[in-house]
């Protein structure tokens, strides 16, 4: 259509939309005429009207009551819906409020949405408003708003679903300059929730920055669903006009902010499908990018004109190429043209992403190396340190044009070790199945209770683990986040959706004439049916043969099933006597739990495992590991870090690819032996053996940590929690990096989060409280103090609530050092804690003798010591500056 005529339509659609409802169809009859393609465009505008305002919503968080009117009365503060108490109104939408309530029977936030008495007349609004909330409960995935409940009280319906901190994406945009890392991770986690989205065949039709909320600590989650229709169901592809004649004018302008959004083929009224998510989808990136809307106009019809008719102005030189050739390929006119699943999106992005971080890193090592050694050791917290997107993006294009020269340069500087395993690491981590299928293998159970056996419920999992572990495209959980399902009552898919995976493998056994007959069975965790069961009989006398074969067998039907590739044969498990490999499991599953009494329970089921077979190399780790915690446990015992050293090392010398292993020796040396550059090699090296261990990546994160590269550990935190989500170490240590990062919203913000799942103050409540300490919030600091003395020492709470009382929270302070004093003799004496806490009562000379005494000991958390907030009071003083060259943090 020619610009002429597109400004006829343009005209005789604005003049309609001003006319009543009931005179509109008139006027468009005799503005058109005869002229009958002049008719088919505006009434195929008007169509696209009512597809975006017939279900049209505000997301659920976002502030914008004053936009569509509601005929409900709002609910006060206080009121019950069912087991719900309404906490305050937080938004509001076509179908009704959207209210922040307590669940009073599982203690948590959520929030409700009330469909609009108006609404409810309509028979189809309410077959609509079930429909689409099942449709959206269905989507498990982290990136997805989770619905708790559909439900009905006194005449009012409601669905019940997560409540969700933080912003919508608009008000970050409005807020801040996003930067080319975070618009990239934005748009990857969006991404993943409309890829799960379109897997469960539903496309969501509004994707726009007000129904994409950003949590504090950069988790997104997609919201409102509420225009989402299945795919196979659609069958109409225009609306009828004099329906949408009686739509309420105030909407207008909300229809205009998704109009922006809309697809080609969503402004012409033809029929769509996934693809015009991924146009929506290409909008954001583009604004997130170039800080505009592509095709936005003056007017409803010059903007549906534009989408589509013209191309958007080209992003500025400082934008990746590649970034640029994605944008452009998502905002394709012809849908065929367009990528074609949102799978084929992610790629792109995590292979740009990959590759500008190698970049990045290549830069950063090369500008460490050429800096002081104070300058690269203090703390990265000021403002000043930050860097623009587009000056990062410069600095890595000029790394890219002489790679050759800096990647040999890097070799030569820093033993071409940390650069050739980020490669490495990278490059194998786009090929794990990060953000494709994800698994959780669960323990094997037996058909009669009587027939439980450690070896085949533990050993038949690993496995099988081992197996998927191996195939391209999958994402297996490790048998350290699953090994908790072997209650024989557990449901499979409530740990499905614990472990946040697409599939769970949920498999018994049956002993019977010297056999043993496994059934496994496939369950699709978001639709909670199965769809695949795998059986396989064999003998049982081999024990360790019988578990291969079933794992091969069950293995190669998954490949098979998924067309999936093997790129690895099934991993060694470094022992022939099964006995042993028992020993091995149970001391494996003991040394996770983190108590003195199961380090050493541990340690002894891997020393009769080594008795066994004394070249039982991962036996050797496990025994290293264990040794760690119980020294750690113990306050800093040299004693048993010197044993860890003797084990690892034994088991490195039987085992040169032992990942396991290099991660312990990784931590030996950056936390025991402060050798920081030989404590990263061995973490890179393990992660570059193991890229799905979650205790490598932990380990790293920490490591980063202590070095101030919050950036980079907060993101190899986040691995670690994409490999085991329900891991309290990994959940802990990522508020705690946010913490020393002085980010202490978002710390108290995790560290409450994981409290509330967990239900465990005594490992968390001490950073959290110090947190709002260190934020200047004394008044929180004491409430969650008090909090955490209920639940571990409740015989003192009363002193601290005296001392308090009489002193403020400094009495408060006076008191818990007197209480610590008391058993400062002790060997177990937490002296770098000791140090921390005289710190912050500015005791600084005891800070100082404390801090002598955790030196003396070697414990762990030295390796902490320049980036942990309480002792900034101390680093002007010279002798501080002697204590971080003795852990050797500077040269």
């Amino acid at each position: 259509m020619s610009d002429a005529n597109w400004q006829r339509v343009r005209e005789v659609f604005d003049a309609a939309l001003r006319q009543e409802p009931e005179q509109r169809q008139n006027y468009i009859n005799k503005a058109c005429g005869d002229d009958e393609e002049l008719l088919t465009e505006v009434t195929s505008l008007f169509s696209s009207l009512e597809k975006s305002s017939e279900f049209l919503e505000t997301p659920a968080v976002a502030h914008v009551a004053d936009l569509i009117e509601s005929s409900t009365k709002p609910l006060a503060p206080g009121t019950r819906l069912g087991h719900y108490e309404v906490v305050r109104q937080i938004g509001s939408g076509g179908m009704g409020a959207v209210y922040l309530a307590r669940d009073l029977k599982l203690d948590r936030s959520v929030a409700i949405k009330i469909l609009n008495k108006q609404f409810s007349r309509d028979a189809t609004n309410l077959e609509r408003f079930v429909r689409e909330a099942k449709a959206a409960s269905a989507l498990n995935h982290q990136n997805i708003l989770v619905i708790h409940e559909i439900n009905e009280d006194e005449a009012a319906h409601y669905i019940v679903s997560e409540y969700v901190e933080g912003k919508t994406l608009r008000e970050v945009l409005t807020e801040t300059n996003i930067s080319l890392a975070d618009v990239i991770d934005v748009a990857i986690q969006l991404g993943y929730a409309l890829s799960a989205a379109h897997g469960a065949h539903l496309v969501h039709r509004d994707v726009k920055p007000e129904n994409v909320m950003v949590r504090p600590d950069g988790h997104v989650k997609v919201l409102d669903f509420g225009l989402a229709k299945l795919v196979e169901q659609e069958s109409k592809a225009f609306i009828g006009l004099n329906h949408a004649t009686n739509r309420n004018q105030t909407a207008q302008g909300v229809i205009l902010g998704t109009v922006n959004y809309m697809s080609p083929e969503q402004a012409k009224g033809e029929r769509i499908d996934e693809r015009t998510d991924i146009f929506s989808f290409g909008v954001v990136l583009y604004e997130m990018v170039a800080g505009r809307i592509p095709f936005a106009g003056d007017s409803m019809s010059e903007t549906l004109a534009n989408l589509i008719n013209a191309e958007p102005q080209p992003l500025s030189a400082s934008v990746p190429e590649e970034l640029k050739r994605i944008v452009a390929k998502t905002l394709r006119k012809n849908k065929n043209e367009r990528y074609q699943t949102m799978d084929d999106v992610l790629t792109d992005l995590r292979d740009l992403r990959k590759d500008l971080t190698f970049d990045e890193k290549l830069a950063k090592a090369l500008t460490r190396d050429n800096k002081t050694a104070t300058e690269i050791l203090e703390p990265t917290t000021r403002a000043d340190n930050k860097r623009t997107a587009e000056t990062q993006h410069s600095f890595s294009r000029t790394i890219k044009q002489h790679k050759p020269l800096a990647a040999f340069a890097l070799v030569v500087l820093l033993t071409g070790v940390i650069g050739l395993t980020y490669y490495l690491f990278y490059r194998k981590a786009s090929a794990r199945g990060d953000g494709k299928k994800s698994i959780a293998v669960l323990p094997v159970k037996p058909i009669s209770a009587s027939d439980r056996n450690q070896m085949f419920e533990m050993g038949i999992a690993d496995s099988l683990i081992q197996k998927i572990d191996s195939m391209n495209g999958f994402f297996v959980r490790p048998l350290s986040a699953t090994r908790k399902y072997a209650d024989l009552e557990q449901d499979s898919l409530v740990a499905g959706r614990e472990q946040q995976v697409d599939y769970v493998l949920a498999s018994n056994y049956q002993l019977a004439d010297g056999k043993i007959k496994v059934t496994a069975q496939l369950l699709n965790v978001a639709n909670g049916q199965i769809e695949d069961t795998y059986q396989r009989e064999t003998d049982a006398a081999n024990i360790f043969a019988m578990q291969d074969a079933i794992a091969s067998d069950i293995g190669n039907k998954l490949l098979a099933r998924f067309r999936a590739a093997s790129n690895q044969s099934i991993a060694k498990r470094g022992t022939t006597n099964e006995k042993a490999y028992e020993f091995y499991l149970l001391g494996r599953n003991l040394t996770y739990n983190r108590t003195t009494a199961d380090a050493q329970k541990a340690i002894d089921y891997f020393e009769q495992a080594v008795k066994l077979d004394p070249n039982f190399a991962r036996a050797y780790s496990g025994m290293a590991h264990a040794y760690i915690a119980l020294g750690n446990l113990q306050g800093g015992s040299p004693a048993e870090y010197q044993k860890s050293k003797d084990a690892v090392r034994k088991a490195l010398e039987i085992d040169p690819n032992l990942a396991e292993g290099y991660t312990v020796s990784g931590e030996l040396k950056f936390s025991i032996d402060w050798d920081y550059p030989g404590g990263e090699r061995d973490l890179l090296r393990a992660i570059q053996l193991e890229p799905n261990s979650d205790f490598a990546h932990e380990k790293y994160a920490s490591y980063l940590a202590a070095r101030g590269r919050f950036d980079e550990a907060v993101a190899e935190s986040a691995l670690a929690l994409q490999i085991d989500p329900n891991s309290y170490s990994i959940q802990r240590d990522r508020a705690r990096i946010l913490y020393l990062a002085r980010r202490y919203d978002e710390a108290i913000l995790q560290f409450k989060r994981v409290i509330e799942v967990h239900k465990d103050l005594g490992v968390y409540g001490g950073w959290l409280w110090t947190s709002y300490l260190m934020k200047g919030d004394e008044a929180q600091a004491y409430e969650w103090f008090i909090k955490l003395q209920k639940q571990t020492n409740p015989n003192l709470v009363e002193p601290y609530q005296k001392a308090y009382d009489t002193s403020g929270w400094p009495g408060v302070q006076q008191k818990v050092f007197e209480l610590r004093m008391i058993n400062e003799q002790t060997a177990s004496t937490n002296s770098y804690g000791m140090a921390r806490q005289c710190a912050l009562m500015g005791k600084k000379e005891l800070a100082f003798e404390f801090l002598n005494k955790a030196i003396e000991k070697r414990q762990g958390q030295l390796m902490m010591l320049n980036v942990e907030p309480p002792f900034d009071s101390l680093r002007d003083d010279p002798r501080f500056d002697e204590l971080v060259r003795r852990v050797g943090l500077k040269s």
